[in-house]
C-alpha cells in the first residue's frame, strides 16, 4: 500500500476507505471480545465453579498471550509482510474463538483465551502498522487513527450490551459471536488490502529467545502476584518465583542488547515522548481492566444486578469514546498529544475516586459520573497515546512501534489485574475488599497522571527518533 500523496489530501478513494474499515473491524473484534467476556465473568464463575483468583485468569490468559507476544507479532509484520501476518493471526483467532465456546473445563477455557490473545498479538500490530505506513504522518494519519480507535471503543461498548444479552442465553455465546465477524473480515482482506513488501534486508531472522523470555517472565510474574495472598508474600516459593521472573525479564533485556535482530531495538526508547506514551498506555489499560473486574463483580454479586443491567451501566463510557474519539484528530493538531493525555489522566483519576463512594448514593450520582469520566479519559488518551507512540518512527519499524505500545496496554492490564484480583479476593468484608481494590486502581491512574504531567513541562517536546 502507498502513502497518501499529501498530509492534507482532501479525499480518500473507495479502496482506501475499504481498507481502513476492515482494519477497524479487526480492532472492533478485540474490543467486542474483551468486553463481552468481562460481563459474562460471574456466569462463567458459577457454571465452572471457579474461585475469584482462578476467574481472573479468563482475562489474564488473554491479556498475557496478547502482551507477551505483541513485540514478536510486530516484528514479524515488518519482516514477513503486514497483510500476511494479519490474515494468519486472524485465522487462529477465529479457531480459538470457536474452541472457547465449546470447552467445558476452566483450565481449557483459559488455554483458549491465551491462544486468542496470542493470535491477536499478531493482528493488532499488523493492522496498526498498515495504517501508519499508509497514511502520512500529520492530519491524515491523525484522522485515520481517530476513526480506528473510535471503532475499537464502539466494539467495546457494543460488546457490553451484546455480552449482557448473550449471557442471559448462556455465556458460551459471548465466545461464539466473534466467529462470523472474523470470517467476514478474512474473506474481504485479500480483496481490499494490497500485499506489502516485507523487510528482506533483515534476512527474516526472529528473536525467539527474546519472545520466550519475555512471555515466560510476564506469565510467572503475574501468576506469583495472584498466588501470593494465598501462599504468603514472605513464603520461600513466592520469593523464589519473584526472583525467577526478575531473572527472566533481565535476561530479555540482555538478549535484546546483544541480538543482531532484536525483538525490541532498545534505541527506540531513547525518545522520552515515546517512553511516556508506553508508560501512559500501561496506566490507562491497567487501571481500567482492574476497575471493570471489580465493578462487574460488585454490581452482579453484591448488588444482584443482571448481566444486561451491568452492561448498560458501563455503556455511557463506551458511547462517549465512540462519538468523541473520531474528533480527537483536530484537537491533537491544535494542542498536541501530551496535553490531551494529561487531561484524560485527570478524568480517569477523578472517575475512580468517585467510585470509592459507591454506597453513598444511587447510580445517577455515583456510578454514572464515574462512567462518564472514564469515557472522557479514554476518548482523550487512547488515540493520543497511539499517535504519540508511533510519531517519528521510520516505516520499516512501524510494526515494532505498534507492537510496543500495544504490549504496554496489555502488560499494564495484566499486572494491574493481578494485583486488583489479589486484593479483591482477600479475606474480610467483601465490600471493604472491593473498595481497597478500587483504591489500587486509583493509585495506578495517579501514576499515569504523574507521567502525563511530565510531558507538558516546558522544554520537554517531542524528542527525535533514535535510529541507533
Amino acid at each position: 500500500m502507498t502513502h497518501l500523496s499529501s498530509p492534507a489530501a482532501p479525499r480518500w478513494d473507495a479502496r482506501l476507505w475499504g481498507a481502513l474499515i476492515l482494519l477497524c473491524g479487526v480492532l472492533f473484534l478485540d474490543g467486542l471480545d474483551v468486553s463481552m467476556v468481562g460481563v459474562a465473568l460471574p456466569s462463567i464463575q458459577s457454571d465452572l465453579g471457579l474461585t475469584t483468583s482462578q476467574l481472573q485468569w479468563v482475562i489474564s490468559g488473554y491479556v498475557l498471550g496478547y502482551g507477551g507476544l505483541l513485540l514478536l507479532g510486530g516484528r514479524m509484520a515488518d519482516l514477513l509482510g503486514r497483510r500476511r501476518v494479519l490474515l494468519a493471526g486472524l485465522s487462529v483467532f477465529t479457531l480459538a474463538s470457536l474452541a472457547g465456546g465449546l470447552v467445558d473445563d476452566g483450565t481449557l477455557l483459559v488455554l483458549t483465551r491465551f491462544l486468542k490473545g496470542a493470535s491477536a498479538a499478531f493482528t493488532a500490530p499488523a493492522g496498526l502498522s498498515i495504517i501508519t505506513t499508509t497514511f502520512t504522518e500529520g492530519p491524515a494519519r491523525n484522522r485515520a487513527l481517530s476513526i480506528y480507535t473510535a471503532t475499537g471503543a464502539s466494539g467495546f461498548s457494543l460488546g457490553l450490551v451484546f455480552g449482557g444479552l448473550l449471557t442471559e442465553l448462556g455465556w458460551r455465546w459471548t465466545f461464539l459471536l466473534p466467529v462470523p465477524v472474523a470470517l467476514g473480515i478474512l474473506f474481504a482482506v485479500p480483496r481490499l488490502i494490497r500485499p506489502d513488501r516485507p523487510d528482506l534486508g533483515a534476512r527474516r531472522r526472529y528473536d525467539l529467545p527474546g519472545a520466550v523470555t519475555l512471555t515466560a517472565g510476564m506469565l510467572l510474574l503475574v501468576r506469583t502476584v495472584v498466588q501470593a495472598p494465598q501462599d504468603g508474600w514472605g513464603d520461600p516459593l513466592t520469593l523464589a518465583a519473584f526472583a525467577v521472573a526478575a531473572a527472566l525479564l533481565t535476561a530479555f533485556v540482555a538478549i535484546e542488547r546483544r541480538s543482531s535482530h532484536p525483538l525490541v531495538r532498545l534505541g527506540v526508547l531513547r525518545s522520552a515522548s515515546l517512553l511516556r506514551a508506553n508508560l501512559g498506555a500501561m496506566s490507562v489499560f491497567g487501571g481500567y481492566v482492574g476497575f471493570q473486574f471489580v465493578a462487574t463483580l460488585y454490581l452482579q454479586d453484591t448488588l444482584g444486578w443482571s448481566a444486561l443491567h451491568t452492561a448498560l451501566a458501563f455503556l455511557p463510557a463506551g458511547l462517549i469514546v465512540a462519538f468523541g474519539a473520531p474528533r480527537i484528530g483536530p484537537l491533537v493538531d491544535r494542542f498536541g498529544t501530551a496535553r490531551l493525555i494529561a487531561a484524560g489522566a485527570v478524568a480517569f483519576a477523578a472517575g475512580y475516586a468517585l467510585f470509592l463512594r459507591i454506597e453513598a448514593a444511587p447510580y445517577a450520582l455515583t456510578i454514572l459520573p464515574t462512567m462518564l469520566l472514564i469515557g472522557v479519559g479514554f476518548a482523550l488518551c487512547f488515540p493520543s497515546l497511539n499517535m504519540q507512540a508511533t510519531a517519528g518512527i521510520a516505516d520499516h519499524e512501524q510494526g515494532l512501534a505498534s507492537g510496543l505500545v500495544n504490549t504496554s496496554f496489555q502488560v499494564g492490564g495484566a499486572l494491574a489485574l493481578a494485583v486488583v484480583s489479589a486484593v479483591a479476593s482477600g479475606s474480610g468484608d467483601i465490600v471493604d475488599a472491593y473498595r481497597t481494590a478500587i483504591a489500587v486502581v486509583l493509585g495506578v491512574a495517579v501514576l499515569g497522571l504523574v507521567v502525563a504531567l511530565a510531558g507538558i513541562v516546558p522544554g520537554r517536546g517531542q524528542e527525535a527518533y533514535a535510529e541507533a
